[in-house]
């Protein structure tokens, strides 16, 4: 008995410390090469000849992760899926991938998520320079689409 005892102890010392790390899923690859996934996506917006939406955001960041929802579910999915190939741009704390985002004239410190839509050439066609999406819980589903229909007109 002391053994089996013994045993689940040690196995639940192992397996704790997972379960308290885990956490939501990430929405942001923070190991991928952002540089290298804007040129594919670009690659594919070409062939389905829609603009790409990049999307610059970070896994801690709660406006981040209502963003990403919107994109799923809600009535901005639908609107996201048809006018845009996306690829999302982790930043960390403000300490990755900065320069992507300042080459396209979208400045981190105004708030994340942020947005910079490309034409599929890679041409800069809009960004957010004011942190429009900083505050995206408090605009909720119907601002956020708002918000991207605005976008998509003039990203045409």
């Amino acid at each position: 008995m002391r053994l089996l005892t013994a045993s689940l102890l040690f196995s639940a010392g192992l397996v704790a410390p997972l379960l308290v790390h885990a956490g939501p899923p990430a929405i942001y690859d923070e190991a991928a090469d952002a540089k290298a996934a804007i040129r594919a996506t670009l690659a594919d917006a070409e062939k389905a000849k829609v603009p790409v939406l990049v999307v610059f955001g970070a896994n801690w960041c709660g406006d981040c992760r209502m963003l990403d929802a919107t994109f799923k579910s809600g009535p901005s999915a639908p609107l996201i899926a048809r006018s845009f190939k996306v690829v999302k741009v982790d930043v960390g704390r403000f300490d990755h991938n900065v320069d992507i985002a300042e080459s396209y004239r979208v400045p981190l410190k105004k708030g994340i998520p942020a947005v910079a839509v490309l034409s599929p050439q890679g041409k800069l066609l809009y960004a957010t320079e004011g942190g429009e999406l900083a505050d995206a819980r408090k605009m909720g589903d119907q601002g956020v689409y708002d918000f991207f229909t605005r976008v998509t007109a003039t990203a045409k």
